[in-house]
């Protein structure tokens, strides 16, 4: 459960009174309820550590067991989000890709500090920190943070997404109304991981039916759908940090969010975003 209030009405985590927006303003955010203001909160927690630490020469880069890449500033933004999470929600599970944990039926802060690090190491700035709040299994407040782009996009439950660019004010944003995959846009993340987690052929079916297809990859082209610049991002391998934010961004957005066997779920193993009229077709052309 979600508790409603306007922007800064919540304390920071030292009680030093209410907590400033990204601007540093204490104006009203639409959208905004208690746990959305402590997660763009954290998002400028991370925002201040990654900003810092892009492109640094200095940066320090190790390969998990998985091979895949973490960097110290991954390892910062973890520690520095579970640190205000563990004064302002001590009772709320944290389960985060760096420092582990597991979401259960109960509330649970589900991270990704760096997705993208791979791009985020090489001076790529496509990358952001992932925050979202699950309750009884499903995500009721997401915020995608992506500083290098100078791009924020958040949702609550019921509150519907928005996105801010700059210093602009927040625009609600929502899906496409494209309903013929003739005429759509689709995006994964990596045509290998079709091969070697699903089905290369049935990716290929999707891309052919379609108008235009990318690899935006990874958070943004969730966002994209989100926007209704894109229709269709389709996944076959992702971790819960990976989508947990993204799938309550589209479903307030007005668009659908499940997994390759259509359960709308973000653990699932898998993922496919879509601005719903889209939905059903695609998941058909992706069976294996």
């Amino acid at each position: 459960m979600i508790t409603s209030v306007v922007m800064g009405d919540s304390p920071d985590p030292a009680g030093r009174g209410p907590l400033p927006d990204r601007l540093g303003r204490r104006t009203r955010v639409p959208g905004v309820t208690s746990d959305l203001d402590l997660a763009l909160h954290l998002a400028d927690v991370a925002d201040g550590i990654t900003g810092a630490r892009f492109r640094a020469r200095d940066l320090s880069v190790d390969r998990k067991p998985d091979r895949t890449p973490v960097t110290d500033a991954d390892l910062a933004v973890e520690d520095a989000v579970r640190e205000v999470l563990s004064a302002q929600r001590p009772d709320d599970v944290v389960a985060g890709e760096e420092r582990g944990g597991t979401a259960g039926e109960g509330r649970a802060w589900v991270l990704d500090p760096i997705d993208g690090t791979k791009n985020f190491l090489r001076g790529v700035p496509v990358w952001a920190t992932l925050i979202a709040l699950v309750d009884g299994g499903r995500p009721v407040v997401g915020v995608i943070s992506a500083p290098a782009l100078g791009k924020r996009w958040w949702a609550a439950a019921g509150a519907g997404a928005w996105c801010r660019t700059g210093d602009a004010e927040p625009e609600r944003i929502g899906v496409s109304g494209v309903r013929d995959l003739a005429d759509a846009y689709v995006s994964t993340t990596h045509l290998g991981t079709w091969v070697e987690y699903h089905s290369r052929e049935s990716y290929l079916r999707l891309i052919d039916a379609c108008w235009e297809n990318r690899a935006f990859g990874d958070f943004w082209q969730h966002c994209l759908v989100a926007e209704g610049v894109i229709d269709i991002a389709a996944e076959p391998i992702v971790n819960p940090w990976d989508v947990a934010a993204a799938q309550i961004l589209v479903e307030e957005a007005g668009g659908k969010f499940t997994d390759l066997s259509g359960e709308p779920r973000y653990d699932g193993g898998s993922a496919l975003a879509t601005n719903g009229h889209l939905h059903e077709e695609a998941l058909r052309l992706l069976q294996k």
